[in-house]
């Protein structure tokens, strides 16, 4: 008999666990082998979105400010209440920008060489709006402003031709892509004036400090052919106004700190503010209601409606979350409903059919929250997107 201390035994209590290991070890290791042989790994297949996009999609912009390098942009079926794809976007991810025809997605990005630091590349990626896959980038000058998302930090003549990306280093210029023939065409100087709204199929403007607005007209080859600046058209010390303009027609609609909307109007031939009116009566001023968030506003064209983000809140609350949603009658400066919210939003869009849906994000929350606009109730709650999600863009 050999002793316990003899290496070759299985005779004490280390012997004892090796006998009973042993064996299970080796039953492990065949069935893992009889699983192995029976099922085969699924094939990774992607499936491609429908050819019409609904008009109940909406991209959330998320510039995940947890790890800034690794921006997203998901898309989401609001009737559905659920994802339907993801782009990988770079770092500072402001947002991506929807052409009218639906032919491609664009999306600004910023790229480093060693993820966080290195040599600095600025891109325009096109994706295919089906695949959601790159099919193609534009480098442009490394110079696109790395700021809180807004959605004027880019956009779109009115036939899709020229997309607009703005700068700040901190110089301020606009950089020109010919989306058409997939070219950088050059930069513009901001001459002082910030981001960039479009007016047409060859002209936008910016928002001056001094309350001025630049506009600018290009010709059929993406240069600025002639500029103009207007007189103050707003107070940028007692009450300057958001960025967060939205358009209908010739007429961008800007919101003063206070409340006060100021519609600024852009024709061939001139631009101007046009009549000033308050989101506000004297209660509400009273009860201190106040429009604030990252993107506060939105209209829905068809019926001329503007939605706002209300809270509750004094001087310098701009940026707080609402907690209500104020509707208005656009043509007769009426409001007309108010929407209490569910969950606080810092972002609101509204989609652009008969049938609207009206989406709420919150920065600090990865969901969406969507309602319905005509009656204010909360349809649904689309979880896990995202987060920090920023901005809203719809079909």
């Amino acid at each position: 008999m050999r002793s316990s201390h003899d290496p070759h035994s299985l005779v004490g209590p280390t012997g004892r666990r090796l006998a009973w290991v042993l064996p299970a070890l080796t039953l492990c290791t065949t069935f893992a082998t009889a699983v192995r042989a029976e099922v085969e790994p699924d094939p990774l297949v992607g499936s491609e979105l429908p050819a019409a996009s609904n008009p109940h999609w909406v991209w959330v912009n998320d510039f995940v400010f947890q790890h800034m390098g690794d921006g997203k942009a998901f898309l989401v079926d609001g009737d559905a209440g659920r994802m339907l794809g993801m782009l990988s976007t770079g770092f500072g991810f402001g947002g991506v920008v929807l052409p009218r025809n639906r032919s491609q997605i664009l999306s600004p990005e910023t790229y480093f060489s060693r993820g966080t630091r290195g040599t600095r590349t600025d891109v325009v990626t096109f994706y295919d709006p089906r695949k959601l896959s790159p099919t193609g980038e534009v480098q442009i000058e490394p110079k696109r402003a790395s700021a809180m998302p807004m959605l004027a930090q880019s956009g779109l003549t009115d036939d899709d031709r020229f997309l607009f990306i703005y700068n700040f280093t901190p110089a301020q210029s606009i950089t020109v892509v010919d989306v058409q023939n997939k070219s950088s065409v050059g930069e513009i100087d901001g001459g002082g004036c910030a981001l960039v709204y479009p007016t047409g199929p060859r002209s936008y403007f910016s928002l001056c400090g001094d309350g001025s607005v630049l506009t600018v007209q290009l010709n059929d080859a993406g240069a600025a052919a002639n500029r103009s600046r207007t007189e103050p058209l707003f107070d940028p010390v007692k009450d300057p106004v958001t960025e967060k303009g939205v358009r209908i027609g010739d007429t961008w609609w800007f919101a003063t700190f206070s409340g006060e909307m100021v519609p600024i109007q852009t024709t061939a031939k001139s631009t101007s503010a046009g009549q000033k009116w308050s989101l506000l009566d004297d209660a509400a001023k009273a009860e201190q209601w106040r429009p604030g968030g990252m993107q506060h506003l939105t209209v829905h064209v068809a019926t001329k409606r503007l939605y706002s983000l209300m809270h509750v809140g004094g001087a310098g609350s701009h940026k707080d979350p609402g907690t209500e949603i104020w509707v208005y009658d656009l043509a007769k400066h009426q409001r007309v409903q108010r929407i209490k919210l569910e969950d606080p939003a810092t972002s609101i869009a509204v989609t652009q059919d008969a049938e609207p849906l009206l989406f709420a994000i919150f920065l600090g929350a990865g969901k969406v929250d969507v309602y319905d606009p005509k009656s204010g109730k909360r349809l649904r709650v689309v979880k896990e997107i995202g987060l920090t999600p920023t901005t809203l863009v719809t079909y």
